[in-house]
């Protein structure tokens, strides 16, 4: 792993858009449904932290048919993923961790 500098982002440091960068950073591609469950917010609240991380161009929202159903994705960006390791490594930083 690359070392980061570690800098403070206040759009991922709200603690439903931490874990929801926390579970992306994990995996390539995570159901918005499997997302929801683990953060445990409504689909409302978790809707809008993604939408805020979206704007900031932190993560990608992909949505299509499966089953006639419609399924929506989600995945950090590189930016995102930078922003959150940078993040978390400030918090290290701060915490002495």
């Amino acid at each position: 792993m690359t070392a980061v500098e570690p800098r403070f982002d206040q759009v991922v440091h709200a603690p439903p858009r931490l874990q929801v960068c926390g579970l992306l950073a994990a995996v390539d591609v995570m159901d918005f449904a499997a997302v929801r469950d683990a953060v445990g917010v409504s689909d409302s609240v978790l809707s809008k932290h993604v939408k805020q991380l979206e704007d900031a161009g932190y993560v990608q929202v992909r949505k299509a048919t499966v089953a006639s159903r419609q399924r929506t994705s989600l995945s950090l960006t590189t930016v995102g993923r930078a922003a959150f390791t940078a993040h978390v490594a400030e918090l290290r930083r701060i915490t002495g961790g």
